[in-house]
């Protein structure tokens, strides 16, 4: 996927917001939570999401993914989506949705129903 289309998709889910932090990154965040991060690393089309501890175990040794440089170092489950094969664009997006629906999950009561979700 093109970062255009990575942003498309994010912005696409709701109630995401967009800033631009750490330089160049795209940050997508639900609830003032963050989700995913494009473009960090200085690898434009990078994607780093949040991951169960499943998906982290198999993801982290798979060709063109990686424990997130900095997340995971502190012990927190994110993969970095940062070269070829790493995911198809199918699969990458069912990601992005899951690490979108875990941290929906995490938000309060409150915040949740403040956002309508």
């Amino acid at each position: 996927m093109t970062r255009d289309e990575l942003n498309q998709f994010c912005a696409s889910l709701p109630h995401a917001t967009h800033v631009v932090q750490w330089g160049n990154s795209d940050v997508y965040k639900v609830g003032d939570k963050l989700f995913a991060v494009i473009g960090m690393s200085g690898i434009d089309t990078a994607v780093t999401f949040k991951a169960s501890e499943m998906a982290f175990e198999i993801l982290s040794d798979s060709p063109g993914l990686r424990p997130a440089p900095y997340m995971a170092s502190r012990g927190l489950k994110w993969i970095q989506h940062y070269a070829e094969p790493g995911l198809s664009d199918e699969s990458l997006r069912d990601h992005i949705r899951a690490s979108y629906d875990m941290v929906v999950a995490g938000l309060t009561r409150k915040k949740r129903a403040a956002l309508g979700l």
